[in-house]
């Protein structure tokens, strides 16, 4: 008789791959699945009644920044919540290797901008024991992790290590430095490395360095970008990640992007397409460029802002409206360069002619990310009890009740509550039939796009795979539960060279999910409570997760109705595969 690790019986198995659902048992041996349905020839050492319940494979989450955070919380919350099981780590050509040691202080300083994770921290939390890439990853195999990993070259520290910060963000490479790169590149995908990825966004980038001046890649020129491409296309392996929207027009981003693809030969996974409210051709346009692209034998995927979170946020922490040149220069610096910075007469008028200008990109971003600052409601006062009449108001109505512009009212309770002052960003809605429209009528579209560990005191992207569940899957039905699962966990293992992730099939990895789809909830559902959990006595934005009986990483629970039992058998995934 078999001896099995783990039984999960009477569940609803849906396995990923589109097939119709069914009920069974599944049985787990030696972090695998052993049998899919039907009587297994043994017993299990702990079974799982599922009755009622859903089995599915464990998310897979793309687009992540916890880089710094695996370090002390190994189940990369908020995404371990939520039953993500495996992420990838470097994305937008930002992390923390290769590095010099005299330069990491500085990398964490960058990430505290462009990322806005913590730097205290970082510094409290983070050992380095690396400067190369293997190196790097060596280290990641060895730390304690309760999700599985895999890692893209982060171009911006590639291009730092080579070239140094000053000539990487003011010149193209000379040809001896792009051998270099190209050499590393080669260094780091035998090491096991996914690829490589970086954010192009001009020299007004929405996410700038720690001096307010653009990141590394955002005015990286085609050449030095097409020069790494060139080493996926030499191995024949590996995966592009790209955030790009600083080209002179949307036709020019996208014939680079083309270019891009067809260089490497290998998928490219395009940040980020997200649905308007009201007008379809917001998504629509981009997606039949993809298609169109796929057609052509082009491998492009759409990464597809799917999340639902809500941003709020206070001026000593904000970072998101930094594609706006006076935006930036009144958010950057300590505290108290801000404080003086908000006073200063001529930067409160750039702030408000700029606003005048109707820039049409800069109202997109805003919208996007935080809210049109005249729409934003008073959330918070911090210590200042004066203020506190204004708690529940927008910014545009206490602005008018004291006949200033908007953008100064929104200084003056800013200064007047030492930057303690939480502006929450309205819920503006979201459109079911447009967000179901591009998971089910395109092939190539992925859910998500968390930024998950990245923007920790004001948002809370994590948890967007149980948001798409019970939005889309259980409450709209819009999108079918395959259809989901398929999208949540299988096609981002695909796109991102995952292999064995994704699905339940005899043989692969026991990374599961069992949830309870008339339970499952966000706690709390908009804005992300606050919690000191992270290192140096930091907090952060947190949404639970409700509804998960137990989440299964390589055939061990990590988390069962809620709570963490201390297990960390995740992986780093050299090439998207666990080695022995």
């Amino acid at each position: 008789m078999q001896q099995f690790d783990i039984q999960i019986k009477n569940g609803m198995i849906v396995d990923g791959k589109r097939t119709p659902r069914y009920e069974g048992d599944v049985w787990i041996k030696d972090g695998k699945i052993a049998q899919l349905g039907g009587d297994a020839p043994g017993e299990a050492k702990r079974v799982i009644d599922a009755k009622g319940r859903i089995v599915a494979p464990g998310f897979v989450d793309l687009h992540t920044h916890y880089d710094a955070q695996i370090r002390w919380d190994p189940w990369c919350t908020i995404s371990g919540w939520h039953g993500v099981t495996s992420v990838v780590l470097g994305n937008c050509g930002f992390g923390f290797a290769p590095v010099k040691p005299d330069f990491q202080e500085r990398s964490m300083l960058t990430m505290t901008r462009t990322e806005a994770i913590p730097f205290e921290s970082m510094k409290v939390g983070m050992e380095w024991d690396w400067e190369t890439i293997p190196e790097y990853m060596d280290s990641l195999d060895r730390s304690d992790k309760g999700v599985n990993v895999i890692q893209y070259m982060p171009v911006a520290s590639l291009m730092t290590y080579v070239m140094g910060l000053e000539a990487a963000k003011t010149r193209p490479a000379t040809d001896a430095e792009r051998a270099e790169m190209k050499r590393l590149l080669h260094e780091g995908m035998d090491a096991g490395l996914c690829g490589f990825s970086l954010q192009r966004l001009g020299k007004d980038s929405v996410q700038a360095d720690f001096d307010g001046s653009p990141m590394v890649t955002d005015t990286m020129v085609d050449e030095d970008i097409l020069a790494l491409a060139e080493v996926l296309k030499e191995r024949g392996e590996g995966v592009i990640q790209i955030t790009q929207a600083g080209g002179e027009s949307v036709r020019a981003d996208r014939e680079f992007l083309e270019k891009l693809a067809e260089t490497a030969g290998q998928p490219v996974l395009h940040n980020v397409v997200a649905p308007a409210r009201k007008n379809p051709e917001v998504h629509r346009k981009p997606l039949r460029w993809i298609e169109d692209c796929r057609k052509r034998d082009l491998p492009i995927y759409a990464q597809c802002g799917t999340g639902r979170s809500g941003f709020a946020f206070t001026l000593e922490h904000w970072n998101l409206y930094d594609a706006s040149p006076a935006w930036r220069a009144v958010t950057t610096g300590s505290h108290d360069e801000k404080m003086q910075k908000l006073q200063d007469p001529e930067l409160r008028r750039a702030l408000i002619d700029e606003s005048e200008e109707a820039d049409r990109r800069l109202q997109v971003i805003q919208a996007g990310v935080g809210g049109n600052p005249a729409q934003l409601i008073i959330q918070a006062v911090g210590d200042n009890p004066q203020l506190e009449k204004y708690v529940g108001k927008s910014v545009g109505a206490i602005a008018q009740e004291q006949g200033k512009h908007h953008i100064e009212t929104m200084l003056d309770l800013s200064v007047a509550g030492n930057l303690e002052v939480e502006f929450l960003g309205p819920d503006k809605g979201s459109n079911a039939e447009f967000m179901a429209e591009m998971m089910n009528d395109f092939p190539y579209t992925i859910p998500g796009v968390s930024d998950g560990g990245a923007h920790t005191k004001f948002f809370t992207g994590g948890a967007y795979t149980t948001d798409f569940l019970t939005w889309l899957v259980r409450d709209e039905q819009v999108v079918s539960l395959e259809e989901a699962h398929y999208r949540l966990s299988n096609l981002p293992a695909q796109a991102a060279g995952f292999k064995d992730r994704g699905v339940l099939q005899v043989g692969g990895a026991a990374d599961i999910l069992v949830y309870d789809m008339d339970g499952l909830a966000i706690d709390p559902p908009w804005i992300g409570s606050i919690e000191h959990d992270f290192p140096g006595n930091e907090w952060r934005r947190v949404q639970r997760a409700i509804g998960y009986d137990a989440i299964i990483v390589n055939g061990e629970i990590t988390f069962e109705s809620g709570k963490c039992t201390g297990a960390t058998p995740g992986k780093l995934l050299r090439h998207g595969q666990a080695v022995a």
